[in-house]
This record gives structure tokens, sequence and C-alpha cells, in this order.
């Protein structure tokens, strides 16, 4: 069984391998680390008597050359994401088809955030491999790249769009603008049995009242002044497959009875036309808009509302799932360069004063600002005053950029990154040494009760505070004996 939160650290200096691993199992949990010979074998044993598996591979410098072991992972297991730890490897010189599962090279003291960080795309590609290699049939997997996140309520959604894609019913997806309701709208058709046939956006706010009946039904020659032949509408063109109806909060009343009998009949005619064509469409709409407001209001049909609103689905806003900015970038930053259109770096005082923002325009609006940022820094470290006024909600000494070195002074710095220095034992290694594992458990503990008190022990809460996944958390919950009782 997979976990993501295992890592694999491959290296080859006994003592690197050490402090990489003390640092990683205190922020994570149990790693693994190996030396380049013979790993396989080991790892092998490893899984035998373990039921834990490997969520990514930690890469340093080795003896071998860096290309012919990512070959060599990639062999024994195609969906296991690499970072390279002070070891970076141009993408040349790795076999196309190898070149995605390097995710990223780590400096060595790192800071927190970027360890994080690199945690967290991992923990993405293994979400992605997982749910493409369990799907029977191939799938588009580009499009689910615009999902990207690992907060709850994009979990969420993803838990809603698997219920629904393959149901042939009508979906509603609300939300703010900006906050990737298309996206979803195509990843529901792309995994439906629809995907072979058309999928016809529509956006009803940006089509005047009087063409959007010809638009999305056609017309007959001369159904109106300069209707000089006939046209197929986008009900006829989405024959078979997907109509998606975006901003249907902007569609006028009279056209919101001509599309309710149409879902209720299936059944629609051509503007100056009287011959019936039947539509086996599926129909998705989306709206910014609160439609309930808009039927109290009486702009909106409480019957059309009921037709669409079989099966909704919520996105959440940008400034409410924080935690996935970091996440986005990253995805937007890799396109930018996959288009041959440059690329940037972010540090960690940048990142943090994004997240401290309000994204008013969600998504979209982050993914215009890292163009911009693209095109004003090509191929530069973006920090805090390189970002726009607006977006500067802290400086560029914020304490999250202190980085991560030996354990021993480690205590020091959580205190010095926001953490309660009530609860931190003295970082002074004792004249006649310490058990420093027992001092890190016992830490990861106090940490661990502290975040149940203050979130009156429900664990989803708790591990939102900690960072951490719900089920890594209760692992660790079991492990120290905190469990009042077995969870589900």
């Amino acid at each position: 069984m997979w976990q993501e939160n295992k890592f694999l650290v491959l290296l080859d200096d006994p003592s690197a391998r050490e402090e990489v691993s003390l640092i990683f199992n205190f922020l994570q949990d149990e790693t693994l680390t190996l030396a380049s010979t013979d790993w396989q074998r080991h790892a092998e044993e490893h899984l035998e008597t373990s039921p834990m598996g490997f969520g990514g591979i930690i890469l340093g410098r080795t003896k071998r050359p860096t290309a012919e072991m990512v070959s060599e992972i990639f062999a024994w297991n195609r969906g296991l994401p690499i970072i390279t730890l002070d070891n970076p490897i141009a993408p040349e010189t790795l076999a196309e088809e190898h070149r995605n599962t390097v995710l990223g090279n780590l400096t060595w003291p790192t800071t927190y955030n970027r360890l994080i960080d690199a945690m967290h795309r991992c923990q993405m590609y293994r979400e992605q491999y997982e749910l493409g290699r369990s799907r029977q049939q191939q799938r588009d997997t580009k499009l689910f790249r615009s999902l990207v996140g690992s907060s709850r309520s994009v979990q969420h959604v993803r838990e809603m769009m698997a219920q629904v894609a393959d149901k042939d019913v009508t979906v509603l997806i609300l939300g703010e603008s900006g906050t990737g309701k298309e996206v979803v709208a195509r990843n529901l058709h792309y995994h439906s049995n629809r995907k072979d046939e058309p999928f016809v956006p529509v956006n009803c706010g940006a089509i005047p009242g009087e063409l959007l009946e010809s638009e999305l039904f056609g017309h007959e020659k001369g159904a109106f002044t300069g209707a000089i032949t006939a046209r197929a509408g986008r009900f006829e063109l989405a024959e078979g497959g997907t109509l998606f109806l975006d901003e249907i909060g902007d569609m006028p009343l009279s056209m919101q009875v001509k599309l309710l009998r149409v879902l209720q009949e299936n059944t629609f005619e051509r503007v100056g036309g009287n011959k019936t064509y039947t539509a086996n469409v599926r129909v998705i709409a989306a709206t910014h808009r609160n439609l309930e407001d808009m039927i109290a209001e009486g702009s909106f049909r409480e019957d059309l509302y009921y037709r669409l609103h079989v099966f909704p689905i919520e996105m959440p806003a940008l400034r409410e799932r924080s935690e996935d900015i970091p996440l986005l970038i990253n995805e937007l930053i890799r396109r930018v360069e996959n288009e041959k259109r440059g690329s940037v770096q972010f540090n960690s005082a940048a990142i943090m004063s994004l997240t401290r923002h309000d994204w008013p325009g969600n998504v979209r609006e982050l993914a215009n600002l890292v163009e911009r940022l693209v095109i004003m820094h090509p191929y530069s470290v973006v920090g805090v005053q390189e970002l726009p006024p607006k977006y500067r909600h802290v400086e560029d000494g914020d304490p999250e950029e202190i980085p991560i070195r030996a354990p021993t002074p480690l205590a020091a710095d959580l205190v010095e990154a926001g953490f309660d220095a009530s609860l931190q034992p003295q970082a002074l290694l004792p004249v006649n040494g310490m058990d420093l594992k027992q001092y890190l458990t016992e830490l990861e503990q106090e940490l661990i009760k502290q975040a149940l008190e203050d979130c009156d022990d429900v664990v989803a809460r708790a591990a939102d505070k900690l960072q951490l996944r719900r089920t890594t958390l209760v692992e660790k919950m079991r492990k120290y004996g905190l469990l009042k009782r077995d969870l589900p």
C-alpha cells in the first residue's frame, strides 16, 4: 500500500544519509535511506516486511551517473517522482519519457517551505499517476493538472467529479469567477462515456440576448435580417457530446423558458423553422451568481434552477485554499516552460506573501500574475519586492526563509518560525550527549497534542493546522497512543 509521506533517500555518503533522514523523519514520517549500490534489492526487501510503500525518491549525489540512476528508478517503478538533492540535472541529458518524473532540485541545507513544497509536488504526481492507472481506459490526464491542489476542498471537488463523471445527468458548477469551472466541465466530459464526441462551450453572458436563441438552436435561411444561409446551433454541434453553458445566470428570462423545454423534452426547433430536432446532449452549466437570490428577485426561473441543480459542484475560492498556492505556482511555471515562453522562480517569502493575498480573481488572477512576472523577471528569483505592491503582505526577511540545518538546533529554528516557544525543550546539547531520536519524538508528540487541544480534538482540523494529511495524523496518533477511539 503506497503512502505519500514515506520517501526513499538514495545517497552514498553515510553521514549525509543520516542527516537527511533525521530531517525528513521529523517533518513527515519514516524514511528509508540507501546507498546507490544494489539499492533495488534492499528496497524490495523493505517492501516485503513493511506495508508502507514509497511516495517519492530523494536522489543525491552518487558514484553513479544521475541519468543512469533516473533510468533505473523509472524502470523499477515509473510512478515514483524524483527530487534531486544538491544534484541538478539538465533535462536534455535524460530520455524524454524520464523527464516528467524529475520534479526539481533541492539545495542542502534547504528551507522549510521548499522542502514541504517538494513533498507536496511528489504527492500531486503520485495522486495523478494512481488516478490514471486506476482508469480502465486511457484518459487525457493533462486536463487534471489544472485541478492542482491537496487541500480538503479540492479533494472534495475531485471526489464529486469521480462520482458524476460517467453519469449522464445535468451538473451545475457554482463558484466565483476564475475558480476553474470550465476546467471541471471539460474534465467531466473527458471522463464520461461521451468523451469521443464534441465538447461545445457557450458563454451565455457574452452573447446578446436577441442572438442567443440562434446561437443555441440555429436558424433557417431568411429567419431574420442577415440570415442568408441556414446555420446549425450549438445543440446540434454538440450532438452526442456535452454542451457547457457558462454563466447561465446571465441568460435572459425569455431564453430560460426555451432552454427549460429542451431539457424537459430533449427536442428543439431552429429559429424560423418548424422541423423538430432531437437533442442527445449532456448539459453542464456554470455560474458565479447566487441563483437562489435571483429566483427571489424574479430574474431566474425556479423550474429551470431545479432542472439544472441535479448534481451541484461548489468550486472553492483560492483564498479558502491558500495552502494550494505553492502547487499552483509550480504548475503554472511548468506550463510556461513547456510552452518555451521562459521561466521564473519564487523565494519562500514571496510565496508566503501570496498565500496571504485575498485573490478576488482566484486562479485566473494567479495565472496572470505568474505570466506577468515571467515577462518582467525572466529566469530570475522573485522576492517580495519584485511582486506588485498589492501582493506584498510580508517582508523579504520573513522567518519562513530560515534554512533547515542539522537537527540539533532545529527546535530553535521552529521557535523563530512561529512555533510556541513554551513547548520546545531548550536546544542545547547536554555535556553527556542525548538521545536525539527520542528528543524529536517527544517534540512531535507535544506539537500534536497542542494542535488537538486547539482544535477541540477534531482530527481533520488538527491535521490542517499541522499541514498533514488526516490519514497521516491518525497514524501518528495511533503510534503515540493518542487515539481516544478508533477512527474510520
